[in-house]
């Protein structure tokens, strides 16, 4: 599989489950993808969860989408990004109408943008369940 099939495979199953560290104990959460291409893997969350807080004090992650029959599993290390054009994008993106109020209300620096570049990716099938996975740089 290429790192393209793999963004299109994500980009259409934008749950994913998302490994992080609280200390020595592993924490995984499902998240909501924001978009998935050759710039990174974007998502974003609120400053007030925990989930901040584990990627800020140990940014190395590990995430896992579902895509019908394969599972691909997307190992690197987080980002904060406070770019304002991709901050824009997400909150006037249709899909995060949710937001909205949080800019509307003056508490739009309650959402955190993470992206996970330079990453690897090792897909999973029953079909493959046995052979040696194959690493693919994203």
């Amino acid at each position: 599989m290429t790192a393209n099939e793999i963004y299109d495979l994500i980009s259409r199953n934008p749950v994913f489950h998302l490994a992080t560290m609280d200390g020595d104990q592993p924490r995984v959460r499902g998240m909501l993808l924001f978009r998935a291409d050759e710039r990174g893997i974007v998502f974003h969350t609120a400053s007030t969860k925990d989930v901040y807080r584990q990627i800020m004090e140990n940014p190395k992650a590990e995430m896992c989408f579902s895509c019908g029959e394969v599972q691909i599993r997307v190992t690197g290390v987080l980002e904060l990004n406070k770019d304002p054009e991709l901050r824009e994008e997400i909150f006037s993106h249709p899909s995060r109408k949710f937001l909205q109020a949080w800019k509307d209300n003056g508490i739009d620096d309650l959402m955190q943008v993470f992206v996970m570049k330079d990453c690897t990716a090792v897909t999973w099938t029953m079909a493959t369940n046995f052979e040696p996975k194959e690493t693919i740089k994203l």
